[in-house]
Order: structure tokens, then C-alpha cells, then sequence
């Protein structure tokens, strides 16, 4: 009789990230190639036993969509209009919002504000940083004008601890600050690492339901720019932002990456100051040079989430005698504006090879959209032919490789905040070629340079 094989030991290690197993330890994952995820294994993965099923409470009782009453769930203010913006009109009570950004972008001091506005409106915030001593938070309060007797301050890295807090002040807000440092006990690894911010995360967001207590949580990025952790750590919350800024600048923006609750089309727009983080409820003259025209100048309208901006683009043309010109870009896409000097040389007979060409926005704002192409276009056009601009005149549209001027997304609404800001003359795809809208420009100042061929 044939001997019955032995079963197959079961794999000591194990991905926390996909569940792959192996034999022996490896530094990086077969299956999903993520760093770091391999842990010795516990126990058997996969299902062992069945599961009994458990007949709900009456509470808790699956019920027609159209009988669930939405009124229990009323957005509340967070104090800070732009951040309320970028969540659709406020936080939703039980809402669990990651908050990303690079390092030293200001999101700790963003959170202090927004921490200090919902004290001040009466209710009691739990500020659990994990990064900072509880001293060092208080001095950053003192120089923000963030105190108040409502706000509570723990400086926890257990997540049992933090639990404790919150049973314990019972607060109308969680700010946890950040993911990556809280480590739980019932969880293998250190802080940080995939296993420990999914189990972490899981519990502020079951306490987050459970009592209808918003949750704002911190998460660091890679240096690639994504949030560090596993990529569910994205889908168990209802809403992502993103902080992002120039260093060298003092302007920020949070964007709104998902949103269970409304749109994720919102920006927030504030200004770092010494005293803390302001709002910037109207940032539409902050991309703007100012003084007179200049030759090489052009307004575009710019879209930030919902918002109309104007930006400024400033080129300049200088002759040089080297065989490479040298094309520096600074805020725009350098492969749009090579495109749009390909498009000027080649259909308008613009001779730009013997230049050195300088694209540049206003403010350190980035244009990433075509909508910016024409105005690019105008710049240098007018940089090289040494013209001036009327200021009241702005230029919207997509160049394609022929010259001609498409649509571009929102086009009704660029046109309609360029008429509220005082453009009176708008050129868009109305022009249909990029000569004619060349030949529309209103002229003032320095005559035009005859020695260029063209418009």
C-alpha cells in the first residue's frame, strides 16, 4: 500500500502587505516588491475555520437607504474657512481625514489652528502628538495664539494610551499627529512600518464610527511623494489632503484628494507667516507682477481646484552666440514650453535658435495645465519683438502643433473671473490660430522689432 504524503509545514514568513509566503526571511516582498513587509508568521494564513454567523441587535439592523436619517451627522465648522472649503462645508461628525504633506510644510501648525478654532467654538479637542514633546507643542501654541482651556494635549506614541485619553477627556475632535509613530501592542514591527499603521489606523477609525467623533490623522510621505504606509491606509478613510508648498515661498495649498463628503476639485490657499498659518481668502493678486507693462508679459487664468487665478508669465529672449541656446523654465512644464518655441519658430517664423529663452510665473506658482500654452506663446513672442501688453488683457487656450488654439476645461469660467478682475479683453480659442491672436494683441509702448520676420 502506498505511503499517504506528509502535508507541506506551513511557510514561516509572510508579507503583511499581500500575504506571500516564503521559506526563508528576504528584505523585499516576490509578489508586491514592497521593502521591509516580510515578518516571521504567527500563524496559518489563509481561512482555518468557518465562521459562525451572528444575528444583528435591533440597532444595528439593516434598514431601507430611504429610512436612514442623515440629520444625527450635521457638518460642524473647524474654524478655519479654507480647510472647511477643502472638506465641503465643514467636518462630518465620525469622519476620518488623512492629512499628507512633505516635511515641514506646516501641517502640525495647521492642525494646531484648526485645533485651537474648534476649542474657541466650544468644543474640547484631544491633540495626541507623537512627534513632539508636549512642551515643544505648547511653545509653537504660544506663537501662534493657539491656547485654550479646551485644548487637551497628550504626547502618546501607544495607541492604548491614546484610547485611554480619549476615554478619559471625551473630546468633540482627535488629532492624531502622526500614523507613523503610534505603534500598537497587538501588532508585530516598529512604528511605521505597514503592519503597525494598518492595525493603528483600523482602531482611530472603529473608535471614529463607533462614537461619531471626527478623526484628523497625519501621514508622512516617501520621498517619491506618496503617503508612506500600505496603500489601504488611502481607503479605510473617508477624506485625503494633501499640504503642499514651496519652501521658497511662503504660499500653501491643501488639496483634496478623496472626499466621501463632497468634491475633490477644492483647494484651501494659506500664507505661512512668524505667527502661525493665515488664510488666504483671495489670493487672485498674489501671482501678479506689478508696475507697468513690460515687453515679454502675458495674464493667464489658472485653475486651482475651483478657483480662477490670474498668473503672470514673464519671458525673456536674449541673443547669444553659443551652439546650444539654453531654455530655463521655472513654475511651467519645460516640455510645453518647448513645444510652444517649436510651434513659434516653425509657424511664425520666429528665429529662436539663436536665443537663450527664460520662461518664468509670478508668486512661485506651478502651471501644469495647456490652458497656459498661448500665453506662453504671447511672452515670448513679445519678448523677442520687444512689445508691451495692455495689463487688462489675458490669454487662455491650448496650442496644438499646427498653431491652432483649442478649448481648454472650465473655459466659461476663466472667461467670466478674467471680466470680474477687469481683463477686458480675453483671447481664447475664439482666435482659432495663434497669428491671429498674435495680430490681436493691443500694442502700447515700444515699437516692434522689424528685423524679426513674422507677425
Amino acid at each position: 500500500m502506498a505511503s499517504r504524503r506528509p502535508a507541506a509545514a506551513p511557510a514561516p514568513y509572510r508579507c503583511t502587505e499581500c500575504g506571500w509566503t516564503t521559506l526563508k526571511w528576504v528584505g523585499r516582498c516576490g509578489e508586491c516588491q514592497s521593502w521591509g513587509t516580510v515578518v516571521e508568521a504567527a500563524e496559518q494564513t489563509g481561512i482555518v475555520r468557518s465562521i459562525v454567523p451572528v444575528a444583528p441587535g435591533a440597532a444595528r439592523a439593516a434598514r431601507r437607504i430611504t429610512e436612514i436619517d442623515t440629520q444625527d451627522a450635521p457638518r460642524r465648522t473647524s474654524g478655519v474657512g479654507e480647510f472647511d472649503r477643502v472638506l465641503g462645508g465643514g467636518i462630518v461628525p465620525g469622519a476620518a481625514i488623512l492629512l499628507s504633506g512633505e516635511p515641514g510644510v506646516g501641517k502640525s501648525t495647521l492642525l494646531l489652528e484648526v485645533a485651537a478654532q474648534s476649542a474657541r467654538a466650544g468644543r474640547r479637542v484631544l491633540y495626541a502628538s507623537g512627534e513632539e514633546s508636549a512642551a515643544q507643542v505648547r511653545l509653537r501654541a504660544e506663537r501662534t495664539g493657539a491656547l485654550h482651556d479646551e485644548l487637551f494635549l497628550a504626547a502618546e506614541t501607544d495607541l492604548a494610551t491614546i484610547l485611554g485619553h480619549i476615554d478619559q477627556v471625551e473630546p468633540g475632535l482627535l488629532i492624531v499627529d502622526s500614523v507613523q509613530t503610534v505603534s500598537s501592542a497587538h501588532s508585530d514591527g516598529a512604528a511605521g512600518q505597514p503592519a503597525q499603521v494598518r492595525e493603528v489606523a483600523s482602531a482611530l477609525i472603529r473608535v471614529a464610527k463607533e462614537r461619531g467623533l471626527p478623526v484628523i490623522i497625519v501621514g508622512h510621505v516617501t520621498k517619491d511623494g506618496s503617503i508612506a504606509g500600505p496603500r489601504i491606509l488611502e481607503h479605510l478613510v473617508d477624506v485625503v489632503c494633501h499640504f503642499e508648498g514651496d519652501r521658497q515661498t511662503s504660499l500653501r495649498f491643501v488639496r483634496a484628494l478623496k472626499n466621501r463628503f463632497g468634491p475633490t476639485d477644492e483647494v484651501g490657499c494659506f500664507d505661512m507667516t512668524g505667527t502661525g498659518i493665515a488664510e488666504v481668502a483671495d489670493p487672485s493678486a498674489l501671482f501678479l507682477g506689478h508696475g507697468e507693462p513690460e515687453p515679454g508679459t502675458c495674464v493667464t487664468i489658472a485653475m486651482e481646484g475651483r478657483r480662477a487665478l490670474p498668473v503672470e508669465i514673464q519671458a525673456l529672449a536674449v541673443r547669444q552666440t553659443a551652439p546650444n541656446p539654453r531654455r530655463i523654465v521655472n513654475g511651467v512644464d519645460s516640455s510645453r514650453v518647448a513645444m510652444v518655441l517649436a510651434v513659434l519658430e516653425s509657424r511664425m517664423g520666429l528665429t529662436l535658435s539663436d536665443r537663450d529663452v527664460y520662461v518664468s510665473t509670478v508668486g512661485g506658482v506651478r502651471l501644469v495645465e495647456p490652458a497656459a500654452d498661448l500665453a506662453i506663446a504671447i511672452a515670448v513672442a513679445n519678448a523677442v519683438k520687444n512689445r508691451k501688453v495692455s495689463k487688462r488683457l489675458a490669454a487662455i487656450g491650448e496650442l496644438t502643433l499646427t498653431g491652432e488654439i483649442r478649448n481648454v476645461t472650465q473655459a466659461a469660467q476663466r472667461a467670466s473671473e478674467a471680466k470680474r478682475l477687469g481683463y477686458h479683453t480675453v483671447l481664447d480659442a475664439s482666435s482659432r490660430k495663434l497669428a491671429q491672436a498674435l495680430n490681436e494683441l493691443q500694442v502700447r509702448g515700444l515699437p516692434r522689432d522689424d528685423s524679426e520676420p513674422g507677425f
